[in-house]
């Protein structure tokens, strides 16, 4: 690992030190580190440079709105590929969270979220995306 040293104003390390302390970071490098990775990944996607990405799909809909339920399942079976895996939560008598997990190419993972989230009856929709960068490897390596 390689050492750098930057200098920041007294008001931006305070504000740091406190993000430091209320997200329970046990170092600056720490933090540092993970949010140069977070803002590089950002950048990665919001320039489609990212082939693949994983990401989380949620989002909350009325289920008594005319067919939504059969929409949405249908829109997931298509999307097989896509899909990896749902969790489905009944809040009250008329809505439900549904969370899903995706897992492709970058293009596809965000046409099924958009798709997703215009269907009539659904709202708060939102997807939380991440590169898929990873090196690939077998099970057992």
């Amino acid at each position: 690992m390689e050492r750098v040293t930057i200098s920041l104003d007294e008001d931006l390390l305070g504000h740091f030190d406190r993000y430091l302390d209320k997200k329970g970071y046990a170092s600056r490098s720490e933090a540092i580190r993970d949010l140069l990775r977070d803002k590089l990944e950002q950048e990665k996607l919001s320039e489609d440079k990212a082939e693949n990405a994983i990401a989380c799909l949620s989002y909350v809909y009325n289920h008594e709105q005319r067919e939504l339920s059969r929409r949405l399942a249908r829109t997931q079976h298509a999307h097989h590929h896509l899909v990896l895996s749902t969790l489905h939560v009944h809040l009250d008598y008329e809505n439900c969270l549904e969370v899903a997990l995706l897992k492709g190419n970058t293009h596809d993972v965000r046409k099924l979220a958009e798709a997703t989230i215009a269907e009539t009856g659904v709202r708060h929709g939102n997807l939380h995306i991440v590169p898929d960068d990873m090196p690939k490897r077998h099970h057992h390596d």
